[in-house]
């Protein structure tokens, strides 16, 4: 891990050399992240960590989404026997939040990985299980705040959006290579935006004189089919078609389906797993794999709940919880946030 980390430090280093960061990103990470519902989500973990305790284990938690490391920092702070399994696709938000996090070196294992990956994680590192998952799903403060990323829709970039820029497709690759069709069905799936048809037809005629390289240009193409009444309710006209774009850039809600039973499946008695989602699409998917454990599995008219029919898991939240006012003050980007935990009650139905 010291290597690995090492030579995200160094690219981030090189970055900084060449002039690619805006002045926050000058400043200390723990200033340049306010981590969302960070006492609450620690406070909906603590009991999975008091459980293992109780048991004479070494309470071990997953921060599956580590961003800058605040939540993950808190954690550290807060339990000194807790160790810290810190998973992030983002090799440069590895890099500050191993920065952040190295008083507590000695606790905590920072691992290079998409969060649908927690199962090869696990048995990497010789885990049998966890006692505390949190998924803080979405885009991060780092990759918002830097430019050069292409996520923001306020300033001109490059096309990119990956959240991992070792690999895969950038947003321009999908702007300037998908048919009319595929882009109007991922803008209006993964957007949920009513003029993706338009928007898809201006992108499609406008690459023919030139490709899209920038988000100023997509910026720009946006603008001039969405009518601007549509703004006064729905924000920036180009927010929902940005949000699509990245979903399929970065597969999001596919490793999501994949992320939140794996999650499920890698918790020990009493551990527990808190999910914050910052749009319906994220949520629906959470929703429906807590619901269905906290069910019982007991075939319909059964006379008789058996015991492997029992629910495994016990909500922990009534719906979703948001944050509060003071909270959205502090950090205006929590604004959108949806909490939801559940805790396991009985062992797993496949043990």
């Amino acid at each position: 891990m010291g290597i690995w980390l090492k030579k995200c430090h160094a690219r981030t280093m090189a970055r900084k050399d060449e002039g690619m960061t805006d002045p926050d990103q000058a400043k200390p990470t723990s200033e340049r992240h306010v981590p969302v519902l960070r006492d609450r989500c620690i406070n909906l973990l603590a009991p999975g960590f008091e459980a293992a305790r109780q048991r004479g284990e070494t309470p071990i938690a997953i921060d599956a989404t580590l961003g800058m490391g605040g939540h993950s920092e808190a954690m550290l702070q807060r339990y000194p026997d807790l160790h810290l399994i810190g998973i992030d696709r983002d090799e440069e938000a590895l890099a500050l939040a191993g920065e952040r996090l190295k008083p507590f070196s000695s606790r905590t294992d920072l691992v290079h990985a998409v969060y649908d990956e927690i199962p090869e994680v696990l048995q990497d590192l010789g885990v049998a299980e966890v006692h505390g998952i949190l998924m803080d799903l979405g885009v991060s403060s780092l990759q918002l705040d830097e430019r050069e990323r292409g996520f923001a829709y306020s300033f001109d970039a490059p096309l990119d959006m990956r959240m991992d820029t070792s690999r895969g497709q950038t947003a321009a690759d999908i702007v300037n290579g998908y048919s009319e069709e595929d882009l109007v069905r991922i803008i209006r799936k993964w957007g949920e935006e009513k003029f993706a048809g338009r928007i898809a037809n201006r992108i499609v005629a406008a690459r023919t004189e030139k490709p899209f390289e920038t988000t100023g240009q997509l910026v720009e193409q946006i603008r001039s089919v969405v009518p601007s009444a549509a703004a006064k309710s729905g924000g920036h006209p180009a927010k929902r078609t940005f949000q699509a774009l990245r979903i399929e850039v970065n597969e999001e809600l596919e490793v999501l389906e994949r992320a939140v039973p794996a999650a499920v499946e890698a918790i020990a008695m009493g551990g527990r797993v808190v999910v914050m989602s910052y749009h319906s699409l994220e949520d629906k998917i959470v929703k429906a794999v807590f619901q269905a454990g906290s069910k019982s599995s007991a075939p319909l008219g059964f006379p008789v709940e058996l015991e492997q029919h029992k629910a495994e898991l016990k909500t922990l939240t009534k719906g979703t919880e948001v944050p509060t006012a003071d909270e959205i003050a502090e950090n205006p980007r929590a604004a959108s946030a949806r909490l939801r935990a559940v805790e396991r009650i009985r062992a797993r139905r496949s043990a």
